[in-house]
């Protein structure tokens, strides 16, 4: 049961595919609720609603906007005498709702702090690592998160392993080494919230030891993380050595929005602590961040805010022609295009640039008469 924004003929065909439609059409428009096959009494309870539903082998699809879909399966929610069917026109609400107004940044609660309310947050990056595919190496990490606290970052995320494709893993020692004294630093020396962007439990522990609120979980498997700390839980596949050769989906949305509840679902820490990731560049070709950031406005039916890095990434560079540090004008666009699109939270490297983008791309999503 999942949500689908139907953009042009190519969303169009894809939602005929998941539900096997042997007849695809191509000119489907708007929204759609994707019903899988043993759940087709609440399909059948959405057409009775008046929404248009076309059916195939897999389940159907009802068509309409999101506003539609949520009253059409509230309407039938209570009228369905079987708990499943019920329970998953529950969920469809929940999902449609959850679109309708995303999760803020200020949602997601962290052990201390609170974040600024109104406005889409900005995570900068400090990399304490001498092999980030940006920047590594080019900066003293501690003057760096200063410099990225004062020009407006809500929360700096120190960083001791490149995440890079192809990149080889250090020793947690040799994390805990790099980030630790950091962490500690600018935990006393800034008032906003640090963040650990770690795979490792006892890196995260010492962080967090150190003052960190965050774990910035790259690997999205928080079952043997510490508790005592907020979580941003992201999509990843294999490990930074292997995972681009895992970046195969038949539907993308449908099986990043699978593997995310899961992830939610196994953490084992209370929903409000965490946000999620959709992991722009991990196991992702350009292809398929390029669809995620036009259709990213799916990704909120979780619930949780979220959060998106797509700063100098390699798509980018693909689109633009342009090495990492000359990256700057397209990765304010992309995050100007992920505030507007539902993102809560946008991880980056230049935060003063990304911070007055922001307030154009927050004051044309609230924009009233």
């Amino acid at each position: 049961m999942r949500l689908i924004e139907l953009q042009n003929e190519s969303d169009s065909l894809q939602a005929c595919a998941a539900i096997a439609r042997s007849v695809p059409d191509a000119n489907l428009r708007g929204w759609g609720a994707i019903v899988p096959a043993d759940a087709l009494t609440v399909a059948e309870g959405l057409r009775q609603s008046g929404l248009t539903v076309l059916q195939g082998p897999k389940g159907a699809i009802a068509l309409g906007s999101v506003a539609q879909i949520w009253s059409a399966a509230r309407s039938i929610a209570d009228g369905l005498e079987r708990e499943q069917s019920r329970a998953a026109a529950k969920e469809l609400m929940t999902r449609a709702a959850n679109v309708e107004s995303p999760q803020p940044g200020s949602a997601w609660r962290l052990l201390r702090s609170r974040l600024p309310e109104g406005r889409t947050l900005i995570m900068g990056i400090v990399n304490a690592t001498p092999d980030s595919f940006s920047d590594g190496g080019a900066y003293d990490p501690i003057e760096q998160g200063l410099k990225l606290a004062s020009e407006g970052a809500d929360i700096v995320d120190v960083g001791g392993e490149s995440t890079r494709p192809g990149a080889l893993a250090v020793t947690a020692a040799e994390e805990r080494k790099r980030t630790e004294p950091v962490v500690r630093a600018l935990v006393r020396q800034i008032k906003i919230p640090v963040s650990i962007d770690t795979t490792k439990p006892e890196v995260a522990k010492a962080a967090i030891d150190a003052g960190a609120e965050i774990v910035n979980l790259v690997s999205g498997d928080a079952r043997d993380m510490p508790r005592d700390a907020a979580y941003c839980l992201m999509h990843m596949r294999g490990t930074a050595a292997d995972m681009q050769s895992r970046a195969i989906y038949a539907d993308l949305h449908g099986e990043l929005l699978a593997e995310l509840k899961q992830a939610l679902e196994r953490a084992d820490i209370p929903e409000e602590r965490i946000a999620i990731d959709p992991g722009l560049g991990f196991a992702k070709t350009a292809e398929h961040n390029l669809l995620l950031l036009r259709r990213l406005r799916e990704l909120t039916q979780l619930g949780r805010p979220l959060l998106v890095g797509a700063s100098r990434k390699s798509f980018i560079g693909k689109v633009t022609g342009r090495e990492p540090s000359q990256r700057l004008l397209g990765s304010v666009a992309a995050a100007a295009i992920a505030a507007v699109n539902g993102a809560a939270v946008l991880r980056v490297h230049d935060v003063a640039a990304t911070r007055e983008a922001l307030q154009i791309a927050d004051a044309v999503r609230t924009s009233t008469a």
